[in-house]
């Protein structure tokens, strides 16, 4: 039997499934790959994952899949989840407290600067707002394998937008708006400083600059919202061409 399904639970399935739509409608999809993550509020720490097989554009409130830390399913579901998935969000879910949204991407920008020897540059507008925040974690392959999880949460400490060397970005936040934010930053980022490199060196920003730029950037704090407006304007996009990420099944309740 499926667990009843609490208020709070589905705002959040509703708010998930919004998010894989923004993703596709941005065009940060990976074929059926890559995951956008939420835990569920309680002791056991369950959270919600994409099911493995469906595409961004199918996912719906109704079809995300609950799971415990060990990659279990929670109730019933008929998709599976795939052990990339639950293997590095679990590990961040469960080791960094305040990490109730984990996303992850493959975009091109996004790993084009993760493969880079340098990483991502401070010198340009999105960059520099990311001064002191960004983490980055050494290639170890396909992330199926447990006992990587202790050194991501260890390369992240407390930063909030991750660079996977030689694979892809990550964001964590309190909210799925505020992660959202910092994917969204690092991502504008990469695309720059991708797009700069054929003109030849960038102009440089001083450190103290960066830490202004950083300390400006309200965008990521949750006394202003923490990118909430931001998330709120996209998900109307996704509602007015295809509201269907709503549904949740009535069976379930």
């Amino acid at each position: 039997m499926s667990p009843a399904i609490t208020a709070e639970e589905r705002a959040l399935r509703t708010e998930l499934a919004a998010c894989y739509r923004v993703f596709h409608l941005l065009g940060w999809t990976e074929l059926i790959y890559n995951h956008i993550t939420v835990r569920l509020p309680g002791p056991e720490k369950h959270f919600l994952i994409n099911p493995f097989g469906l595409h961004y554009s199918e996912v719906t409130a109704s079809n995300l899949v609950r799971v415990d830390l060990s990659g279990r399913t929670v109730g019933s579901s008929n998709w599976p989840v795939n052990p990339a998935g639950f293997t590095l969000h679990s590990a961040i879910h469960q080791g960094i407290g305040e990490a109730h949204c984990v996303m992850h991407t493959h975009t091109t920008a996004g790993c084009a600067v993760a493969g880079c020897r340098q990483g991502l540059t401070m010198d340009n507008f999105y960059a520099a707002q990311l001064h002191g925040r960004v983490a980055y974690h050494d290639f170890e392959g396909i992330t199926v394998h447990a006992d990587e999880g202790p050194r991501v949460v260890r390369s992240i400490g407390g930063r909030q937008a991750v660079v996977l060397r030689n694979h892809g970005l990550l964001a964590w936040g309190s909210s799925i708006p505020q992660a959202f934010a910092y994917l969204w930053t690092l991502q504008r980022a990469c695309e720059i400083q991708v797009a700069g490199a054929a003109l030849g060196p960038a102009l440089p920003i001083s450190e103290a600059i960066q830490i202004q730029a950083s300390a400006d950037a309200l965008q990521f704090d949750p006394a202003h919202g923490a990118g909430r407006d931001v998330f709120a304007a996209l998900t109307r996009q996704v509602e007015r061409i295809d509201p269907s990420y709503r549904d949740l099944d009535p069976a379930r309740d």
